[in-house]
């Protein structure tokens, strides 16, 4: 036993204190934070498709009358021959030694109204069938009809020229069968003969 040994009580009770036991070092607090995941925000009225912008884009006349004629010729198997540039047209048809048939026309290119009706005319010859309506003169009166009501299907414009177009058409096409004796004028066309000859 030391010296310190016995002055070691004495030291401890004239300090008034308990031994102290050893610090432990403190843990640092682990905080768990919760990941929350916030809604989408509504789509603000500048970000927003608008009405125009989600509507498909119209087509212009030009593209409308391009369809109707690829449409027209793919679906009757036609060939144009010839684009002319007067507002007149005329449809054909070859027949081959093997059988095959080509369905030919000339008209002018659709742009318009009237170059749209005379080219569906031309196009109704073929759809309707030639030597299926007699007289001549008939089968003229149902290649317009076919025209028009191709027309107002498609949404162009059937203007008071094509209309007056379409009863010249028909006039002349009686007057000329009454120059070559037709006996008895259908009745679809008797209001042409009754409305004059002119063309």
């Amino acid at each position: 036993m030391t010296l310190w040994d016995l002055l070691k009580p004495i030291t401890r009770a004239m300090a008034g204190s308990k031994p102290r036991r050893p610090v432990e070092p403190r843990r640092a607090a682990v905080r768990r934070r919760a990941i929350t995941t916030k809604p989408p925000a509504p789509p603000t009225t500048a970000t927003a498709p608008t009405a125009s912008a989600a509507r498909a884009p119209r087509a212009t006349m030009e593209e409308k009358y391009e369809a109707m004629t690829r449409d027209m010729l793919a679906r009757h198997d036609i060939r144009v021959r010839k684009w002319r540039s007067n507002m007149s047209g005329i449809a054909w048809y070859v027949t081959y030694r093997d059988g095959r048939v080509q369905r030919l026309i000339e008209s002018p290119r659709p742009r318009g109204p009237m170059s749209a009706a005379i080219f569906l005319h031309e196009v109704g010859h073929h759809a309707i069938g030639f030597n299926v309506y007699k007289p001549r003169c008939l089968e003229e009166y149902h290649a317009w009809q076919f025209s028009l009501r191709e027309m107002e299907r498609l949404g162009l414009n059937i203007t008071p020229s094509v209309h007056k177009r379409v009863q010249r058409s028909l006039k002349y096409a009686v007057a000329k069968a009454v120059r070559r004796g037709i006996k008895e004028v259908p009745p679809e066309l008797a209001v042409y003969l009754r409305n004059g000859t002119d063309h």
